[in-house]
């Protein structure tokens, strides 16, 4: 991390500031910035009304600022596919220190500009382009800042370049984010006229070269609804409105901030001078590095769709790490990558399908809630600003959903851990019962103790019985996996790091007639697991097939109380009363699964190669 730096703001505020990412990332006190950050106590009710639905999700909060290796191959796909991630913000921050053009050192910056560029778009995420990092104002160094001494020839070239690259590349489904952070010295140290100057510039070559690129800034640190930020935005609005420079999508951070409460002043301020509302936003950093968490995330994810805002999580990685971990969605074990609990939020988040619908906060406490009825069920997701105790979510209208089955809804409650930061395996189920409807509404509770978790509430029909978990080998750690995400007959399952993806992803379907008898049917692949050929022999192998209802696709839990835990389980396949085993009892990753004789409950402390937890069972 560079030293920590100090500003005064017209408020006269000073602010701790750390640089990172290629942007300011705050280090304010929460107080100053967000009434509410602190950690408190209060029950409260978040309602969800399912009669005023609002358009299908565009999971708009999902995107980063970097987070993608230098030659954009890693993290693997299924790490953004699974999130339904949108936005990559990067122009090669921290390569080469000092670096970029001001630095005679554009090359390898462009060049991973464009490796990540084309890694988003194959991935069908939008890249959002940072030519301030290409051009060295990213922390790194002092650099000249263009328009210097009225001396705008290195900046002419910088663009002549740049744009070049960028036709040549073919980039024309990009947006252009001039500056970041203009108002802050780390990365504009001149007059706020200066700047102006730049951004008129930068904006008639972007347009000359492409008349249909997206143009975004400002981009602050200051929010735009404060008495440090707002002054700066005013003199910024009188000014592209008097040059014709207005950009296409207006942008600021919350680091940290609400994004209603900014996209509100922005309103007001456009109103105030006759210029288009409504207008789209982005707040392309988002969370500071202690809100960076599944309950704050939460928060953030529902304020921008309040907000009807864009929204990049914020980085504050720094250097080689700058570039990998997803923004901090993820960690890793040697190579291997492990999500976070965050992660699992978005994850939850792009599951949400169907349409919006109303959800009203509380206190400190919002949420994104979407109705499917042709999938039959209706998600809640929720965050917390800080705020623990006793959450009532009030489920109105629920006539208008296709969950209810004689009165009755099924209502899963599940807590998303932060595990203090670490790895996590998955969500954990709080409850999973039964409501009674009357009057076409429901009550559930969440017992939300520490902010930074977050939670989330699934509505199935009672009929839907099904249960969906991760199955973890209790001698390795390792997940029941789909090997290389496969969709093929007769793949031979493994274990595997828990990734979290949809190959490990298990539906727990009850058979009907048979006790604590399931088919386990992949969410990767839809298959369903089975032993090759209906073997009753010891090391048939345990592979994936299309589900077709024989024994060999049926499977008992059978409970193992010898090491204490409610959810750990042999699975013993119906029609050979054979276990799922772990091969070798090997614990390296990739180790195959094949059935073996079940062994004794008395062997099974020192042999857990035959016990699965299942982490999302109640």
């Amino acid at each position: 991390m560079k030293p920590l730096t100090t500003r005064s703001g017209p408020a006269s505020r000073t602010r701790r500031r750390a640089v990172a990412c290629g942007a300011v990332l705050l280090a304010a006190l929460a107080a100053t910035l967000l009434p509410a950050a602190s950690s408190q106590a209060s029950d409260t009710t978040v309602t969800v009304d399912f009669s005023a639905s609002r358009g299908a999700p565009t999971y708009r909060a999902s995107g980063t600022i970097y987070g993608m290796t230098e030659d954009g191959s890693l993290p693997q796909e299924h790490f953004y596919k699974d999130i339904k991630w949108k936005f990559m913000r990067a122009g090669g921050a921290q390569l080469d220190n000092p670096g970029g053009w001001v630095a005679g050192k554009y090359d390898r910056r462009w060049n991973s500009t464009l490796a990540q560029y084309k890694r988003t778009k194959a991935l069908g995420g939008t890249f959002v382009i940072l030519p301030h990092d290409l051009w060295g104002a990213d922390g790194t160094t002092s650099p000249t800042f263009p328009g210097d001494n009225g001396d705008w020839s290195r900046f002419n070239s910088f663009y002549d370049r740049l744009l070049a690259d960028a036709k040549a590349a073919g980039m024309s489904d990009i947006q252009w984010d001039i500056w970041n952070e203009p108002d802050y010295s780390s990365f504009w140290d001149r007059p706020q006229a200066q700047y102006l100057e730049m951004w008129k510039r930068a904006y008639q070559r972007i347009r000359a070269a492409f008349p249909s690129a997206v143009i975004v800034g400002p981009s602050t640190a200051g929010k735009p609804s404060t008495d440090w930020g707002g002054p700066w935005w005013n003199a910024y609005l009188d000014y592209v409105k008097a040059n014709n420079v207005e950009p296409d999508i207006y942008s600021w951070h919350d680091l940290p901030g609400d994004p209603v409460t900014d996209a509100d002043a922005v309103n007001s301020k456009l109103a105030a001078r006759s210029m288009t509302t409504r207008r789209p936003f982005q707040v392309n950093e988002y969370a500071a590095n202690d809100e960076q968490n599944p309950g704050r995330g939460g928060w953030y994810i529902s304020r921008l769709e309040r907000a009807g805002a864009d929204g990049m999580r914020a980085n504050w990685a720094w250097g080689a790490n700058l570039h990998d971990f997803a923004a901090k969605l993820l960690t890793k074990t040697g190579s291997q990558y492990l999500p976070l609990g965050e992660w699992f939020l978005y994850r939850y988040y792009g599951s949400q399908t169907g349409s919006i619908v109303n959800v009203t906060p509380g206190t400190n406490t919002d949420g994104v809630a979407t109705k499917d009825n042709s999938a039959r069920n209706a998600k809640i997701l929720l965050g917390s600003n800080g705020n623990t105790g006793n959450v009532t979510v009030e489920l109105n209208r629920l006539d208008t959903t296709s969950v209810v089955e004689n009165r009755r809804v099924r209502a899963i409650v599940q807590r998303i851990p932060n595990n203090g930061g670490g790895a996590v395996t998955g969500p954990v189920t709080v409850s999973d019962r039964t409501l009674t409807v009357s009057g076409n509404s429901a009550a559930v509770s969440v017992p939300w103790t520490d902010a930074a978790d977050g939670y989330t509430v699934t509505l199935l029909p009672p009929s839907n019985t099904t249960v969906s978990t991760v199955a973890v080998a209790q001698h390795s750690g390792e997940c029941l996996d789909d090997t290389d995400l496969s969709t093929e007959d007769t793949t031979q399952y493994q274990q595997y790091h828990c990734e979290g993806g949809y190959q490990q992803m298990l539906d727990l379907k009850p058979v009907a007639g048979r006790a604590n008898t399931y088919t386990i049917v992949n969410e990767y692949s839809g298959k369903c697991l089975d032993v090759s050929g209906a073997s009753t022999a010891d090391g048939a192998a345990v592979i994936q097939w299309t589900c077709g209802g024989g024994t060999n696709q049926m499977f008992t839990l059978d409970p193992v109380t010898a090491i204490g835990n409610s959810k750990d389980y042999q699975l013993v396949a119906v029609h050979s009363g054979k276990c799922v085993d772990v091969s070798g009892i090997s614990t390296a990753p990739g180790a195959k699964i094949h059935q073996w004789t079940c062994d004794p409950a008395s062997a099974l402390n020192n042999k857990r190669n035959q016990i699965w937890r299942l982490e999302g069972m109640a």
